[in-house]
Parts: structure tokens; sequence; C-alpha cells
């Protein structure tokens, strides 16, 4: 099966595509797998509606796009289940409710993300993400000039100089968790992604500044790259059914998970593919600055 075999309807003009009449529970074939990889590359993001996985299946199928991370650097996995990150929110005050691409504050952050829907409330909840290629594109000529010199620094460090008497004790002890390790990465701002060439904007939400900038100049500077990412052009937004699961590619998006939906019920669950070191466009890699992440990245993936 190819990509042009495969029944694919785009829901939006620049990202996102549904993927029709596949059994993610079922053993897939091999040019199954080439084919959603593909599509992948191609949409961004890729849904599947009304899926019959477990936990287990759900990893198995992470499984044949590459080697799985931890569930996450910091924040504990779901019981027996040492891949897979549990965001059961009503037991959890931390919502994604922010742009970001996931875990930039290591050095090789994942490939990608599957995430499957569990518990869906009655309205709300949905997720938008945005393809961070075609922000890039949108850039004016200088703007894009710049951008493409510019390395950032990501942290999963929060702040803690920023006001902070409106937060609850048990979202900070989620900090707490969140932070427990420190880790700092430098990152090109423009990447090129490794299967397809195009070049992306890789910022978001874990971006704290840009190397050689003062701080009032990098959020100046980073809000403004941030507006041509969430632009609605840019943008996706799925509105999820239990059963469903989303496949993104981490390398060239960002993604946002809308907090509207008070204290209904929401319950998902993610399992992230081992990624590459990034590269700007002059071929230099993305480097740790604090942190050792091997724990996390299951086997180191040597550049090419």
């Amino acid at each position: 099966m190819t990509l042009t075999s495969l029944e694919i309807r785009p829901v939006a003009g620049r990202i996102g595509a549904e993927i029709h009449g596949i059994n993610l529970s079922e053993t897939l074939s091999d040019a199954t797998i080439r084919g959603i990889r593909e599509a992948l590359v191609q949409y961004k993001v890729i849904f599947f509606r009304n899926q019959q996985l477990d936990a287990a299946g759900q990893v198995a199928f992470a499984r044949r796009f590459g080697e799985i991370t931890t569930a996450h650097p910091t924040v504990p996995s779901l019981d027996g289940h040492p891949e897979v990150l549990d965001l059961d929110y009503d037991r959890t005050v931390a919502r994604a409710n922010h742009w970001h691409t996931d875990v930039t504050f290591v050095d090789q952050p994942p490939l990608g993300s599957i995430l499957r829907a569990i518990v869906i409330p009655p309205v709300g909840g949905d997720t938008v993400w945005a393809n961070s290629v075609s922000a890039y594109q949108d850039l004016p000529e200088p703007l894009r000039n710049l951008a493409d010199q510019l390395w950032a620094v990501h942290s999963n460090a929060y702040d803690y100089a920023a006001p902070a008497l409106d937060l609850s004790e048990e979202f900070r002890a989620y900090r707490r968790v969140f932070t427990s390790t420190v880790y700092e990465t430098l990152h090109p701002v423009v990447r090129v992604h490794p299967e397809s060439g195009e070049r992306g904007l890789f910022i978001g939400g874990f971006v704290r500044r840009f190397q050689g900038l003062s701080q009032t100049e990098s959020d100046d500077l980073l809000r403004l790259l941030q507006s041509y990412v969430t632009r609605l052009e840019n943008t996706v937004r799925w509105q999820w059914q239990v059963g469903d699961v989303a496949f993104w590619d981490n390398r060239s998006t960002q993604h946002y998970a809308i907090a509207d939906y008070g204290d209904q019920s929401r319950r998902m669950q993610r399992v992230t593919i081992s990624g590459d070191l990034p590269t700007s466009i002059d071929g230099k890699y993305s480097q740790a600055l604090k942190g050792d992440s091997s724990s996390y990245t299951p086997s180191e993936v040597v550049p090419v």
C-alpha cells in the first residue's frame, strides 16, 4: 500500500488528514506502514476514527515507526506501561493549553506522538495543530533570513520569577514533578526535516530565550515568530470522539489542547517515537546544555 492507495481525506487546507479503512489493532503490512508514514510527513498530523486500541496495542502500533521513548523525562508513566503517558485530567491539574512541540527541552525530541482518546467531554476538549513548515514559508524574506541564523534555548524549567500567587498547591506540586530534573537544549530555530528536507520553525512553549539576544528581545521576537505558526491558515482543529487516534509529526508541528471543558472528564494516553538530533540549515546539530535524557530516549539516533 502506498500513499496514493490509502483512503485519505484532508481536513484542512495546509495541515491534517483523516485516514479511513484501517484498523490499527490489526497487524498492518510493511507497505501500509510506509504509506501511513508518507501521509504523516505530507499532512503533518493524521487521524484515525473509531479505533479499538488498548495501551499495549497503541505501543505496538508506535513501534512500527521506530524505537519508542519512555512516557516522559520527568512525569510518571501509566502503571504497567512505561512507554505510555496517562493524561487523565480528573487526576491532574496540568493541561497542555499552550502552543508547544513535545519535549523539545531534550536534545532528541520525539519524531512523533500518538495520542488515543479514552474519555471525551460531551462538548469541548478539542486539540489544534499548526504547520510549522508553512509558517516558515509565510515569513517575509528579511524575517526568514533572521530566523535562519537563530538558535534557541529550550527548557522545562518554569520562570519562577513570574508571579505565581494564583497557582493552586496541586499545580505547584505538578510543577515540582515536571521540573524534578531540569533540562536545557540549544536547538536551531529553523529545522531541516530529515525525511522531506522541508524547513520549519522549531520553537514553541519550551523556548526560554534566543542565543545572543536579551530576554526582552527574545520575548518580543518569539511572539512575532509564533504569530506565524498559529495563524488560522496554518492550523487544523480536531473534535475528538472516543477511540480516535491522532498521530503527528513532532518535527514539523505545534499543538494546543483547548481547556474549555471545565470539570468534565477528559482522558487521553500518549506514546512517543524516538527522534533524531535536529539539524540547522547549515548542517549543525542541537546540543544538550543541561540534563541527561538518555533514560528517556532508549537509544541514540545517529545523525545521517
